[in-house]
C-alpha cells in the first residue's frame, strides 16, 4: 500500500481532482468541530478554508490538509464559553504568532524528541475527547429554557440515524472508493432525515424542537436559545468540558422567556456572504494586559496542540510519499494561516490526518490540491448554506464517532506485556490526563517529562567498572556507561578510597560525562582519595 502512494506522480488533474474530495470530505467535519468548540458552524468553515488555503501554499508539506480539528476545538471551548467568542479570535491570532516564531527559530526539529509512546497516548486521549464531546449533540432545550437530554422516540430515531451513518462509512469502502464514505453516509442520512422529518408526526418531536430529526439548524436555534436564557438568567452557559448542567430549580421568568422568543432560524442561520474582519462582526475585547493574560494561556496551548498534531502528521506523509517535508517551513505556514483565520473571524486549526490521508490516496501531491479543496469548501459555504443546514446531527455524531474510532489505536491495547511497562505506563498516564482535563500540549509535556524520567532512572544503573590490579600494584578501575546527574550515587559506590592502594587508576575511556552533577561526582572523588594521601590518575 505504501508503495501505491508513492508510485503515483503529481500532476495537475490528480491534484484538481483529490481537492475537489477533500473538500466534500471536510463540510462535515467542519460543522462537527464547531459543534464541539462552541461556536457557529460557518466559523468552522471559514477555519477550514484559510488553514486549507494557506498552509497549501506557505507551509512545509504539499499534499497535506489542514482545517479546523477537534484537537484545537476542545481547547477553545471553554475560553468562548467562560469569556465570550470575542476573546477566540485574538487568541487565535497570538497562536499563529507564536507558531511563526516557533518556526523562525527552527524548532520544529523538536518533534523528535516526542517518544512513541506518548504519541500513542497522545491521539488515544484526543480520541476519547472527541467522543465525550459527542453527548452534547444529544440535548434539547426544555421549557425552562435550560439544555436536557433527549427522550423517547426522537432519542432512538437519532440514535438509529447515527448506527446507519457509521455503517454506512463502515462498509462502502468495500464496494467503492468512487467517492469519500464519509460524503456519501452525509447524502444518505439527510435524504433519510428529510423524509423522516415530512412523514413522522410532529408531535413525536422534543419539546421545542420543530423536526423529530435534530438537524444543524434546529441545533443552531438550541443552541443560541440555551445561551439566551443563561444570559437573561446571568450565568455560564457551560462549564467548559461538555453538556451545560441542568438546573434543577431554574425558572421561566418573563425576561427568560423573552430571551428565548428572540431566538429565530432566521436569526441563526448560516450566512452565506464572504468572511470579514472579525472587529466588523463581533465587539472588540479591551486591548489590555488583562485580556492578555486571559488569551495567552490558551494561545499557548493551542500553538503547541497545532503543531504537535501538524508535525505529527507531517512524518506521516513523509512516510507514506517517501518524501522529505520541512517541519520549520510547516510551523511559518500554521501561524500565518492562523493569524489570518483569527482576523477572519475563525476558531483556528491545524493538520488534519484523515483528510491528509484522503487527498494522498486520491492523487493529491502537490500544493494545488489543498489549494482546491479551500476554494471549493468556500464556494460550498456562499452557494449551499442552506443546505448544509439540513444536515442532521445524527449523521454528523456518525462521523465523528467514526473520526474517534480511526484516530484511537487500537493496536496499543494488544501491546500490553509485549512492550516495556514503563512504556505502556507513559500512554497510560498522556491518554488519562488528556481524557480527564481536556489539556493536550500539557498531557504531551507530562509525557516527555515522565519519559525522560524513566530513561534517565534505567540508565542510572548502567555504570559499572571493571576493577583489576596492574603489573605496579596499583589499582585500576574501568568505568562503563554514563555518568550523569541520575548515576552520580551509583559512581561513588563504586570506589573504596580508604582501602585502596596508593596508585588508583580510573578510566574513563568507555564511559561519557554528560553533565556538571557528573564533573561535581568526580572533583569530589578526587578530594576524598587526595586525603586518603592516594595517587591521582
Amino acid at each position: 500500500m505504501l508503495h501505491f502512494f508513492q508510485s503515483q506522480q503529481q500532476n495537475f488533474k490528480n491534484d484538481i481532482l483529490s481537492g475537489l474530495t477533500v473538500a466534500l470530505a471536510l463540510v462535515p467535519e467542519a460543522v462537527a468541530f464547531a459543534f464541539v468548540a462552541g461556536v457557529s458552524p460557518v466559523i468552522g468553515l471559514y477555519s477550514a478554508f484559510f488553514l486549507g488555503l494557506l498552509t497549501a501554499i506557505f507551509g512545509g508539506r504539499p499534499g497535506m490538509i489542514s482545517g479546523a480539528t477537534g484537537a484545537m476545538a476542545v481547547i477553545v471551548v471553554s475560553l468562548v464559553a467562560m469569556h465570550g467568542i470575542e476573546y477566540l479570535f485574538p487568541a487565535v491570532i497570538l497562536c499563529g504568532i507564536l507558531q511563526i516564531a516557533f518556526g523562525l527559530t527552527r524548532l520544529g526539529v523538536l518533534i523528535r524528541m516526542v517518544p512513541h509512546s506518548v504519541m500513542l497516548g497522545f491521539v488515544n486521549g484526543l480520541a476519547i475527547v472527541i467522543g465525550m464531546a459527542q453527548f452534547g449533540s444529544f440535548q434539547t432545550i426544555n421549557d425552562l429554557g435550560v439544555l436536557t437530554y433527549l427522550r423517547g422516540p426522537v432519542l432512538w430515531i437519532m440514535l438509529a440515524l447515527t448506527a446507519l451513518t457509521m455503517a454506512i462509512i463502515w462498509l462502502l469502502p468495500k464496494f467503492t472508493r468512487a467517492i469519500p464514505s464519509s460524503l456519501a453516509a452525509l447524502l444518505l442520512v439527510t435524504i433519510a432525515s428529510v423524509v423522516l422529518n415530512q412523514t413522522l408526526d410532529t408531535s413525536l418531536a422534543a419539546k421545542n424542537q420543530d423536526h423529530v430529526v435534530m438537524t444543524v439548524g434546529d441545533m443552531l436555534v438550541t443552541n443560541a436559545k440555551s445561551k439566551a436564557a443563561d444570559a437573561a438568567r446571568g450565568g455560564e452557559p457551560t462549564d467548559g468540558h461538555g453538556p451545560a448542567v441542568v438546573v434543577a430549580d431554574a425558572e421561566l421568568t418573563p425576561e427568560v422567556a423573552a430571551a428565548i422568543a428572540s431566538v429565530t432560524p432566521e436569526t441563526t442561520g448560516l450566512s452565506g456572504g464572504l468572511p470579514q474582519l472579525f472587529f466588523l462582526q463581533y465587539m472588540l475585547p479591551p486591548l489590555t494586559l488583562a485580556t492578555l493574560w486571559i488569551i495567552l494561556p490558551y494561545s499557548l496551548v493551542l500553538a503547541a496542540v497545532g503543531l504537535i498534531e501538524s508535525l505529527m502528521t507531517l512524518s506521516l506523509v513523509d512516510e507514506i510519499t517517501e518524501t522529505q517535508g520541512s517541519g520549520n517551513r510547516e510551523c511559518v505556514g500554521q501561524g500565518i494561516a492562523n493569524v489570518v483565520c483569527g482576523l477572519f473571524g475563525g476558531m483556528g486549526g491545524c493538520a488534519m490526518i484523515g483528510q491528509s490521508l484522503i487527498n494522498v490516496n486520491s492523487g493529491g501531491r502537490g500544493r494545488l490540491s489543498g489549494i482546491t479543496a479551500a476554494v471549493c469548501l468556500l464556494a460550498f459555504v456562499l452557494f449551499l448554506a442552506p443546505w448544509i443546514e439540513m444536515i442532521p446531527m445524527a449523521a454528523l455524531v456518525g462521523v465523528m464517532f467514526m473520526v474517534v474510532i480511526g484516530t484511537f489505536e487500537w493496536a496499543s491495547i494488544q501491546t500490553f506485556g509485549k512492550v516495556p511497562i514503563s512504556d505502556y505506563f507513559v500512554m497510560l498516564v498522556v491518554a488519562g490526563y488528556t481524557a480527564v482535563m481536556h489539556d493536550l500540549a500539557t498531557a504531551v509535556i507530562l509525557g516527555v517529562i515522565v519519559s525522560a524520567l524513566v530513561f534517565a532512572w534505567q540508565h542510572s544503573k548502567n555504570i559499572g567498572a571493571d576493577i583489576k590490579v596492574n603489573e605496579l600494584g596499583g589499582k585500576v578501575y574501568q568505568l562503563h556507561g554514563p555518568l550523569f546527574f541520575a548515576s552520580v550515587s551509583s559512581f561513588k559506590k563504586l570506589f573504596d578510597p580508604e582501602n585502596d592502594p596508593d596508585d588508583v587508576v580510573i578510566d574513563f575511556y568507555y564511559t561519557r560525562v554528560y553533565d556538571q552533577s557528573g564533573l561535581e561526582a568526580i572533583t569530589g572523588l578526587t578530594e576524598k582519595y587526595e586525603q586518603q594521601g592516594n595517587i591521582w590518575c
